[in-house]
């Protein structure tokens, strides 16, 4: 169900990662930094400022966080504990989480079990007089998921925060790739919260990353947000350090018309969406090898 062209997308990663932040043709706003600490420091400040910004006006900031990336954890926490910033304002709602074959949850020092990562990084380092208070925390499982996902379309979100997969998903609404079920891009953007099988493409990709290639240990299926819940947010900001396993999705994202083949283009449609992609993210071979020859 592509709209595109295979020379589309060739012209689309040949271009310079200088020329894409004022690209003509560009259709996402781009942030391109100079690498992974710049962005989590970015990130962190962005957050606290939001935090601060909601108590001078006596609101809660709700805010859909994500287990990944990860760079602006550190940052964050370490603000927070600095300057004394007060989160008992900040309300978390965690966009998805891994399960395993029988889509129950994975123990929580499971590499890919988010809560016990976020718990560890997120939460456990900050100061107790400071912390997000426990009703505050929402986190995303098979029991809560319907619960959540009806919170978030009758109030929501001020902001998410996220990063895009090797397909362009966001949270875990991955690219559909059942031949006897196929979905349009309009049928994306009403996707709701769901338990659902990770794709093969996942896998392999999150085995890569993480596991030295050992797609057996990768957990199977996941339960995410769906994109009406996150795109109902007032802002969206999507963030990535990781460069080759993101450079396609982004170029896909920022020139082709939205399709579900990279539901991150779905993005375009939002009134206030930004990507920050480091340098490394923003590059990509084939825009370095002019000499390449694809025989299109």
């Amino acid at each position: 169900m592509t709209n595109y062209t295979t020379a589309d997308l060739l012209k689309w990663c040949a271009v310079p990662a200088a020329d894409l932040v004022d690209h003509p043709e560009r259709r996402i706003p781009l942030r391109v930094v100079e690498d992974s600490a710049t962005m989590g420091a970015i990130m962190a400040e962005e957050l606290v400022e939001l935090i601060v910004e909601a108590q001078r006006e006596d609101r809660t900031l709700r805010a859909i966080i994500p287990c990944g990336p990860m760079a602006w954890v550190a940052p964050f926490t370490r603000i927070v504990n600095e300057r004394g910033v007060s989160l008992h304002n900040l309300e978390v709602f965690h966009m998805d989480e891994c399960l395993d074959w029988q889509g129950r949850e994975l123990p929580l020092s499971n590499p890919y079990n988010f809560r016990g990562t976020m718990q560890r990084e997120f939460y456990d380092p900050i100061r107790e007089e400071l912390a997000v208070p426990m009703p505050n925390r929402h986190w995303l499982n098979p029991e809560t998921y319907v619960d959540l996902a009806a919170q978030l379309v009758a109030e929501p979100a001020d902001i998410v925060y996220g990063g895009w997969g090797q397909d362009g998903h966001v949270a875990y609404n991955q690219a559909r790739r059942n031949a006897y079920s196929p979905v349009t891009i309009d049928d994306y953007a009403e996707a709701v919260a769901r338990i659902q099988d990770n794709n093969p493409d996942t896998v392999i990709a999150l085995s890569q990353r993480t596991l030295g290639g050992a797609y057996q240990l990768v957990p199977p299926m996941s339960v995410t947000l769906g994109m009406k819940e996150i795109f109902a947010a007032k802002r969206v900001r999507l963030y990535s350090d990781t460069g080759s396993w993101k450079q396609t999705a982004l170029r896909v994202a920022l020139f082709s018309e939205p399709t579900p083949d990279y539901p991150m283009t779905l993005l375009q449609r939002h009134p206030d969406a930004l990507l920050t992609a480091t340098v490394a993210t923003a590059e990509h071979p084939v825009s370095q090898h002019p000499e390449w020859d694809f025989g299109l």
